[in-house]
């Protein structure tokens, strides 16, 4: 049973086609997947039913958007698609990708969720409604939810939360765009199993929005595949995945890094020719850094963010550190960088003691450690020029340079980066995501650092610009000999990038080992967990 159909709809903004003749049928109880890259389409589709670009350039230039019982009461055929904003919340749920973003700061989440429940209904009748809601999503305590702040929420709960606001008016579409881009693996697993728990109980049709093709491959009972606004390969999942036939669906897949392929250059869509490399890392025995018996506790009633935390990082070794959110990843990552002092223990570099919970890090030491943020666009000034950016973290290493040699330098950041000449002269927002995340690694690249801390560096990106920033990351580190803390929940990115692993769990690290040791034979339950939670064991 259909329960909606768009016909050859095309749209523009400004003088750029961004949607064309884009066709699809949504039926009844069937969760259909749309994947592409950024830009390709999958959000102005998924916003379009529900008219929520009617205050922007968009203009509909030819098709139409079909709705049938009992999404409507009767067929109807929408020409303008702003017309369908009557269908927010009651007839089409939407979840949006940043639950933080999405929901309101200063408001409990109890009454934001009351906000979407139909009119007509009481304020306690509402409120038990609400704490139904909760329960049928699964928060633990709904009482006690229903009064905190999204802020005083996990990653997880707070996405449970979105749920339960889109079910508020008792929808018979889920929209999902990207609901599990920042969450680890376990909840990410959780979500997408409630997902499809609500689909098949409420017997509702979900439109799923994602750049994680192992998501989609789980959940998946038909995939659409977009490309530069139009539809380019489409039917049941299994045969788009396992099965592509249009050139660009094969190219997605190929650029997902693959067990069989450890070491080897990834393939891109920008590739015209197949490139095979191996890459040649340059192995050393010398410990850079060492962890010995770190802890961080942030007040005397809190429980301890890190627990007796050690290890080292040796000269050319790229080591995953694994964890779900609120183990203690960011927290070491602060200290590491000199952002925050240990409670107790040291860290040392190259035998020398780097800071201590008695002693300020070390400023000698500071530009031989560097971070590479997960979202490229907030870790950049937008009002500085990306020359400007260079220049300014230049000048606080090496204040000596004179200008002439400042622009020298970002000219050859800028290139070891592959980022074009002109790129100097621009912002951020002139740039896509995966440039972004360019211009971040030349910026950390700026003070000759022998350590980069990659926090999720490639979460936010699709798969085709997550290859080519992979692929970057292992030709800096084959040129530099440096070596990386690699942050990630993506399994699959941190079996191809890293040697070595640690498993993080409330603050401790409960497992240590080769890469192939931890993903072929990883001895800890949790561990177990966190590789079968991402289909990896």
């Amino acid at each position: 049973m259909e329960m909606v159909r768009i016909e050859n709809l095309s749209a523009t903004f400004g003088d750029s086609c961004v949607l064309k003749n884009v066709s699809l049928c949504l039926k009844k109880n069937v969760w259909l997947s749309v994947v592409g890259e950024s830009g390709s389409g999958k959000s102005l589709t998924a916003l379009t039913m529900l008219g929520l670009l009617d205050n922007t350039n968009i203009k509909y230039t030819t098709g139409s958007i079909v709705v049938f019982p009992p999404l409507s009461s009767e067929t109807q055929e929408f020409r303008n698609p702003h017309d369908l904003k009557t269908y927010r919340g009651k007839g089409i749920g939407f979840i949006f990708q940043e639950p933080m973003t999405a929901l309101n700061p200063a408001l409990t989440c109890g009454f934001q969720v009351s906000e979407a429940i139909p009119s007509g209904i009481g304020k306690t009748a509402g409120k038990e409604y609400v704490l139904q809601l909760f329960n049928e999503v699964q928060l633990p305590v709904p009482e006690e939810v229903y009064k905190k702040y999204p802020h005083q929420l996990s990653g997880g709960q707070r996405q449970r939360v979105m749920i339960a606001m889109a079910l508020a008016g008792n929808p018979q579409l889920l929209i999902a765009d990207e609901p599990t881009t920042a969450l680890d693996p376990t909840v990410q697993k959780a979500v997408l199993d409630l997902l499809k728990n609500l689909q098949s109980k409420r017997e509702i049709s979900i439109l799923f929005i994602s750049h994680d093709l192992e998501a989609v491959a789980n959940v998946s009972d038909e995939v659409i595949v977009m490309q530069k606004g139009q539809i380019v390969e489409q039917g049941r999942a299994q045969e788009i995945l396992h099965n592509p036939q249009h050139p660009y669906t094969q190219g997605l897949l190929a650029c997902k890094p693959n067990r069989e392929r450890k070491g080897e250059r990834l393939m891109t869509l920008k590739d015209e020719f197949i490139i095979k490399k191996t890459y040649a890392f340059s192995a050393s025995e010398l410990s850079i850094l060492e962890v010995k018996n770190v802890s961080k506790q942030y007040n005397s009633t809190d429980h301890k963010a890190l627990n007796d935390i050690s290890f080292d990082i040796k000269q050319g070794q790229s080591l995953a550190l694994i964890g779900e959110s609120g183990c203690g990843k960011t927290t070491l990552s602060k200290i590491l960088l000199g952002l925050l002092p240990p409670t107790a223990g040291a860290v040392h570099w190259k035998g020398t003691e780097l800071l201590s919970s008695s002693q300020p890090f070390s400023k000698p030491v500071r530009g031989k450690i560097q971070m590479v943020f997960q979202d490229p666009f907030a870790s950049l000034n937008p009002k500085h020029t990306i020359a400007t950016t260079l220049i300014e973290t230049l000048r606080a290493y090496e204040p000596q340079l004179s200008k002439s040699q400042l622009n020298e330098r970002v000219e050859i950041l800028l290139n070891e980066v592959g980022m074009e000449g002109d790129a100097r002269s621009k912002y951020p927002h002139n740039f896509s995501g995966g440039q972004r995340q360019r211009i971040v690694i030349a910026r950390a690249l700026a003070s000759q650092p022998e350590l980069l801390i990659c926090d999720e560096a490639v979460a936010a990106l699709d798969v085709s610009v997550q290859s080519q920033i992979l692929n970057l990351l292992n030709e800096l580190r084959e040129q530099k000999n440096l070596s990386y803390l690699f942050i990630s929940h993506d399994m699959s990115v941190v079996y191809h990038m890293c040697d070595s692993a640690m498993i993080m769990q409330k603050g401790e690290i409960i497992e240590t080992g080769s890469i192939s040791d931890i993903f072929n034979a990883p001895k800890n339950q949790y561990t177990q967990e966190l590789l079968r939670s991402a289909s990896m064991h």
